[in-house]
This record gives structure tokens, sequence and C-alpha cells, in this order.
């Protein structure tokens, strides 16, 4: 049967009836989904879990990361995930601390992030990755965690904050975690944290191509500028970072995270917010 992919792309479908590179045409890039951090509504989820996850969905989120809360569901993955099925929400990936990966813990770990079909597990935090001196230590541990998750179909990745973008492009230890970690490692990139950290969150994209599968869409403020917390009220490329994240990232997964809450907003409130700014922002992409 002929692959539809060619069917929806006429001049692929012309290559491939001439018999020339069928089989190895490219793919054309998939506009990247929209999932939400649940640390963004972390106060909202402990009163009503179900609840809050269901108003997300009707948002018109996709994907749920998790952070460590499941509500009813703590020992429960399966019932989870038919939760998630019934509401319409994959999980897009999960926040998980390097300490539950310990020997004695790894089993029980992965095998309720599998029984989830949560398969990239990205660790939130390390202090030793604050500073150039720790972060060769958590990019072995991460390199060989990634060897340990590889034969199960998991992969693991890294979250930054402002500390491991502080320093020289390329010295950063975001740098030396990146240069440290194979390939398939994730870099998720924290867009609001890049930008508080004086960084360009685009060129960091491009530089490592292929490792941002998911990046936190947050809104935060550089150095000397100032403005209101939502993504479309604050001063980010938006527009130029997903070109970039779709033609260069991997990115598979767009997820937007709320640390603040402006204006007496509730945390829903302020998810909905910047999830409307971030789909008027994208609208305003060129035509493929």
């Amino acid at each position: 049967m002929m692959n539809p992919h060619y069917i929806k792309h006429p001049v692929l479908l012309l290559a491939c009836l001439l018999g020339v590179g069928c089989a190895s045409a490219p793919a054309v890039p998939e506009a990247p989904r929209y999932g939400v951090q649940l640390w963004s509504v972390k106060d909202e989820i402990k009163t009503d879990f179900e609840g809050t996850l269901t108003r997300l969905a009707k948002l018109g989120f996709e994907g749920v990361e998790f952070a460590g809360h499941f509500g009813r569901f703590g020992n429960d993955p399966a019932g989870l995930k038919a939760f998630l099925d019934k509401s319409g929400l994959r999980c897009t990936s999960a926040h998980v601390g390097l300490d539950l990966f310990a020997p004695a813990k790894f089993y029980a770990t992965t095998r309720f992030y599998k029984t989830l079909g949560c398969m990239d597990l990205i660790v939130p935090a390390d202090r030793r990755a604050f500073t150039a001196a720790g972060s060769p230590q958590v990019a072995r541990e991460l390199a060989a965690l990634s060897a340990k998750l590889a034969p199960l179909g998991m992969r693991t990745g890294y979250h930054n904050h402002a500390e491991e973008m502080a320093g020289a492009v390329g010295e950063t230890p975001w740098d030396i975690l990146a240069r440290g970690t194979p390939q398939d490692a994730i870099l998720q990139q924290d867009v609001g944290w890049t930008t508080q950290a004086g960084k360009d969150p685009v060129a960091y994209v491009r530089r490592y191509p292929g490792r941002s599968i998911s990046m936190h869409y947050k809104a935060k403020f550089a150095p000397g500028t100032s403005g209101t917390p939502i993504i479309g009220q604050d001063r980010t490329d938006w527009v130029g970072l997903t070109l970039a994240a779709r033609s260069v990232g991997g990115t598979v997964w767009m997820i937007v995270e709320q640390e603040e809450y402006p204006n007496g907003m509730g945390q829903v409130e302020s998810v909905a917010a910047s999830l409307r700014g971030l789909k008027a922002e994208l609208a305003k992409m060129p035509a493929k």
C-alpha cells in the first residue's frame, strides 16, 4: 500500500511513482503538540486531581507531564492510564529524580511509568549540575541511565534552571551535560529559565540538533526587562523558537509551564491564558 505520507505531499508522490527516493524520502516534521507540566497546577491537583486534568483536556491540551503527584492512582498506573485515555490525554513525559533510579527502586520506577505509557523520564534538577565542576558527574550518571533504559524502550533527559545556563555559551553546565550525554538523552530546555539566565533559547535548540524532544514553554524575562509572565504578554520569540523546534530540535511536545500566577489569576486560569497566548503567537507562523 502506498504510504499516505506521499499522497499528502505531491512532490514526494511523483518521486515515488518514478521510482526515485520512495523508500528513503524524509518525513515532513509534524507540528509539536501541546502539553502541560502538572507542577503548574500543583495545588489544584491536590484538591481535585481528576477534575483538574479534565479541565486541562477541555482547554485543548493533548498531554500532561507528571511531577510526582498522581491523585488516587499513586499505586495504580494502569488505572491512571485508563483515566488519561478516557480524558483524551497522553503522558508526554515525567519528571523523575535520579534517586528513584537507584538499584533498589529502578524496577518499581520503570514499571510504573511503562504501565502508564510514559517512556521519557526527565531528571528535573540536580544541584551538582548547577556548576561546571559538578556537571560532568551528573552527565556520566545520565549516560549510564540512558544505556540502562534503552532496552526498555525508555529515555532519560535533563531539565534546566537558570543555574545550568550560567557562564559563557559553550562552557555552561548545560553545555557540559549536552556533551557528556548520548544523542538520545533529551535536553529538555526550560525556555523561561534560559531567558532569565540571559541566554538565547532559540540558539540553544540549534546548538544541539534533535535533542529538544520536549521543551518547557514558559514566560520569564531577561535581566533588565519586565512584563507579565504569560505567554504572548512577554518578550520571547515564540515563533522563532517553534520554527527551530520543528526544523532542528525534533520537538514533539511544547509543554506549557506556569510558576507565576499574575493579577490574582488561579493556576488553571494562568495556564489557560498562556495556552491562548501561545496559540495566538503561533498563528503568526509563516505558511509551509
